[in-house]
């Protein structure tokens, strides 16, 4: 029999961006990109007791205590930008996968994993991989038909219909850095609500329109594998979460989705929710997106989860207000 919980959102006051959510024994930790606010925008990168990104832990998802920072960093790197930290256990150890890159500019931007003994850390930089060009939101993914991993990460396409941010997948060797053989595409633009920014001045060019797909995140359900992903403008009510399926990891993934139908904004409520991550709640069978929405003044982007709905027309979550308060029997 499950057991019921409440929770409302969003799940902290702080800023928690990118959200990834890890049950590991009788806790949930939660690690996220972690922004100063400055007048309205999203200010600068800090680290928290001089370490990068938030950490989170909580028994019940309900109720949550600040750890302080995950990540330590060389005291002459602590200025650059450190974005979406994902954590899997594996091989007696724990991995934290992310990006760092010059805050100046986002294209310098390249994947970097950590690791710790424990899931409340420090994780230590261990190496950076080996992707040439802008590389972003690392999500290590492990299949469990026959427990291979694979890492789905962000790059950018400059070339086809839809130029912009995609996403790409490759194997991982069982050291858990080691890519075995060149990244493949897996999602790239393919619909208008993924528009993210028009005339953007990048790589010495202009692109008259520019998508964006990225935060992704994979599970397997049945016969089926879906990614989760995000889609437009980070910044603004354009962004939201739509999902493709494949037969394997590798692919072919299809998205056929011509809106965010998994979860968009609702106006006035829940704004720009989206990078999301997968995770079991305390009743040990529903499974909650947790994601990220902008509060109300739009300073902070916020800790948010809400249960998805398995139906015939694929996931969905229904926020029907915001923030939500919710018990799951």
């Amino acid at each position: 029999m499950s057991t019921p919980f409440h929770y409302s959102n969003p799940l902290w006051n702080g800023y928690c961006a990118d959200p990834f959510i890890l049950h590991h024994g009788d806790y949930y930790y939660a690690y996220g990109t972690h922004y100063t606010p400055a007048n309205g925008a999203p200010g600068r990168c800090t680290p928290i007791d001089e370490k990068h990104f938030v950490l989170l832990r909580s028994r019940n998802l309900s109720s949550w205590e600040c750890l302080g920072g995950a990540l330590e960093v060389p005291k002459a790197v602590r200025g650059l930008a450190y974005w979406a930290p994902e954590v899997v256990y594996a091989r007696g150890q724990f991995w934290m996968y992310y990006s760092a890159g010059d805050p100046d500019d986002d294209t310098t931007h390249r994947l970097y994993v950590a690791v710790a003994e424990t899931p409340e850390g420090p994780f230590r930089p261990l190496k950076r991989l080996p992707f040439e060009g802008f590389s972003i939101d690392a999500s290590p993914f492990r299949d469990p038909a026959d427990g291979r991993w694979y890492l789905f990460f962000c790059q950018d396409y400059l070339e086809g219909e839809r130029v912009g941010t995609g996403i790409a997948v490759v194997p991982l060797a069982d050291d858990m850095v080691t890519p075995q053989g060149e990244p493949k595409p897996a999602i790239l633009p393919h619909a208008d609500w993924q528009i993210s920014v028009r005339n953007r001045p990048l790589y010495g060019r202009v692109f008259p329109v520019w998508h964006t797909v990225e935060g992704p995140h994979v599970i397997k359900r049945g016969d089926h594998y879906y990614a989760f992903f995000s889609g437009g403008n980070w910044k603004d009510a354009s962004y939201g979460i739509a999902y493709a399926l494949a037969p394997h990891p590798l692919g072919p993934w299809n998205c056929l989705q011509s809106e965010a139908t998994v979860l968009h904004s609702l106006p006035g409520k829940v704004i720009g929710p989206g990078h999301n991550s997968i995770v079991i709640g305390p009743d040990h069978q529903t499974p909650l997106l947790v994601y990220h929405a902008w509060d109300a003044h739009h300073l902070q982007r916020q800790l948010y989860i809400d249960p998805i709905h398995w139906t015939a027309h694929g996931p969905r979550v229904y926020p029907t207000q915001g923030p939500t308060v919710c018990t799951l029997k």
